[in-house]
Parts: structure tokens; sequence; C-alpha cells
């Protein structure tokens, strides 16, 4: 499990592709991999993957083709800075919400808006997706924890402060880009049930 909240910026190194599967070396901070074993569990922007190497600070990941396909890690590349989170422990403060590190679909950054001090990110998702997604809701984004915003259709937005800008990549983030999405599990268990009683929520296409 893990808590949402992005312990830091890592460094794709390399990507070795093979026939459904590809091996991510990512380079994490310095001091981030205290501790660190094989098969430990780490979140690369929200996708849960297991360690299968160690070499200083950088990990060995394998992703196998459904991972591939359901998420964005098959469009990186080196040189690429990605979220990271290590999985969480018994007594960690939750800052965030509860997070599985199992992604649900993709979304696109379809605006940026740059108020002073913050910046307002508007993403679109396919729209059986927006069923999920509530005003004041949790979601989490490349494995970060955030509220929604406003939701419109199939879009809805986010409020960064400067502080989830520095320690994150949504600093260098850009419209047309992809990011990963995990819904809220307790808000998928409501809904689902809700329209198992007749009570379903339409997916309102924009």
């Amino acid at each position: 499990m893990f808590t949402g909240i992005v312990q830091g910026i890592a460094v794709v190194e390399d990507v070795t592709a093979a026939t459904g599967l590809s091996t991510f070396a990512i380079r994490l901070p310095d001091n981030s991999t205290e501790g660190v074993t094989i098969g430990a569990s780490v979140a690369i922007n929200g996708t849960c993957l297991t360690v299968t190497k160690q070499t200083g600070n950088t990990l060995f990941f394998d992703a196998m083709q459904e991972t591939l396909r359901l998420t964005t890690l098959g469009n990186l590349a080196p040189g690429q800075s990605v979220n990271f989170e290590r999985a969480a422990r018994i007594g960690d403060e939750i800052g965030g919400h509860l997070l599985s590190g199992h992604i649900h679909t993709t979304a696109k950054v379809v605006e940026i808006l740059r108020p002073e001090n913050n910046v307002t990110l508007w993403f679109e998702v396919p729209t059986q997706w927006a069923r999920y997604i509530f005003p004041k809701g949790y979601i989490a984004i490349n494995g970060a924890s955030l509220t929604i915003g406003e939701v419109d259709g199939n879009r809805f937005n986010v409020h960064l402060i400067p502080e989830t800008l520095r320690a994150t990549t949504f600093g260098d983030i850009e419209e047309g880009m992809t990011v990963n999405i995990e819904i809220d599990s307790q808000t998928q268990t409501i809904v689902d049930t809700l329209a198992r009683l007749g009570y379903d929520r339409p997916a309102s296409p924009r």
C-alpha cells in the first residue's frame, strides 16, 4: 500500500525492452534506497513495481505487457523524471489517502492555468471513468494524492501549490501529456454498490 505522498523525483537511467516485458533502471536520490530489499514494492508514477535488482541508488523493475498497456510506463525513456514512493509501513503517517498502486486508466492534460503562486491542471479521462470523479473527492495522479477541484463531464481539475510543483514532476508538466490515474477505492466501491442497487450515476460525456 501507498499513501500518495510522493517522496521525491527519480530519473530513468535505462529501459530494456523484450517481448512483452520492459526492464527499467531508475536512479533514486541519495539516501532514498536505505533498507530496500529485492522484492520490495515501489510506486513509479503511481504504478506499484517490484524491485528485482539494486546497484547503489539505482533500482531495477520489470513491467509486463499488461502494465505497459494500462499505464504510461511504456512511454518512459532514459533521462525522464518520475515520481516515486516506497511502500508504506505500519505506523507511517497517512498524509494523503490509501493507494494500491494499481492504475485504473490514464488521463490527458488538456489545459494548464497559472494564476499567481499556484497552478491549475485540467485533465480528461475516458468517459467510463468519469462516474467515479467528484468535486472535493480524492484521486491519485502519477502517484500523488490530490483533491479534485471542479468536474465538467469527463474533465476535472486539481489545484497545485508551489511545494507540490517542487516535490513532484508536475513542475514540468505540459499540455498533451498523459498521466496515470488511480481512482479512490472507497468512491469506486460506493458508486458500484449504488449502481447494483439501481441508483446508477451515468457517465456524463462532455
